[in-house]
């Protein structure tokens, strides 16, 4: 599959709103891989455009530089947030970490390998595999207060003070805008409260239950296509 253009022109002029995005199932394809069109696309967009995903913080950051655009990133489900060069880390990691020892010392494997590269540049919060004990995992996020998250790519323990949709108003601070100026675009229940911040939302018709039910509309198209459906309506819209 190579780069093809987004399937819209931005007029120079064009009154466009900042996006919140999440990235997987929503800038990639079915098989999990970026969609090359999101390298048109995002440089193409005249407004900010933050990144809001669950994966650790250089992913989103290494996304953005290969893209071309600035670094403004949510990234750990809220947890790491960086705008223009201000970066801001929440959460009580020592919990998660404490949690995550109660999870091995009854057996649990959080199912990444001696590598584990998901979790390695991880600052706030902890992923595991689909093929983790989701149970033992419940168990010890009750335990330790903390907050169970099914993304339908992993399970992630999280502080519950901690919010995709919480950073967003932070980056939205930072850039000096409303965040109810922001459309924002996921799949996944972790995109819930990012919908809730935003002024209009969209779930991709690949979307969990819980991003159905917390969006404006659910799209026809899913994945990337999806996402380009409602980026092509907002160019037609401000279009005079």
């Amino acid at each position: 599959m190579t780069a093809q253009s987004p399937a819209f022109d931005v007029p120079a002029d064009a009154d466009l709103p900042p996006l919140a995005l999440d990235i997987d199932g929503t800038l990639t394809t079915p098989d999990h891989t970026v969609d090359p069109r999101v390298f048109r696309a995002l440089p193409a967009w005249p407004a900010p455009v933050v990144l809001a995903t669950g994966k650790s913080f250089p992913y989103p950051v290494a996304l953005c530089h290969f893209a071309g655009v600035p670094e403004r990133v949510v990234a750990e489900n809220g947890g790491v947030v960086c705008v223009d060069e201000t970066v801001r880390v929440a959460g009580d990691a020592d919990r998660v970490a404490r949690a995550v020892a109660a999870f091995r010392e009854r057996g649990g494997d959080l199912g990444w390998g001696e590598a584990d590269t998901v979790n390695r540049w991880r600052e706030t919060e902890v992923a595991a595999r689909l093929t983790a004990d989701e149970a033992l995992l419940r168990e010890v996020a009750d335990e330790f207060d903390l907050t169970f998250l099914d993304t339908g790519y992993a399970y992630h323990l999280t502080d519950p003070d901690v919010s995709k949709g919480a950073a967003l108003r932070e980056a939205a601070a930072v850039l000096d805008r409303d965040p109810a100026e922001f459309v924002a675009v996921g799949d996944s229940m972790n995109d819930a409260s990012t919908f809730d911040a935003a002024g209009e939302s969209y779930a991709v018709a690949n979307a969990d239950e819980a991003a159905r039910a917390a969006a404006d509309e659910v799209l026809a198209d899913g994945y990337m296509d999806g996402t380009l459906a409602v980026l092509s309506r907002l160019v037609d819209r401000a279009e005079p």
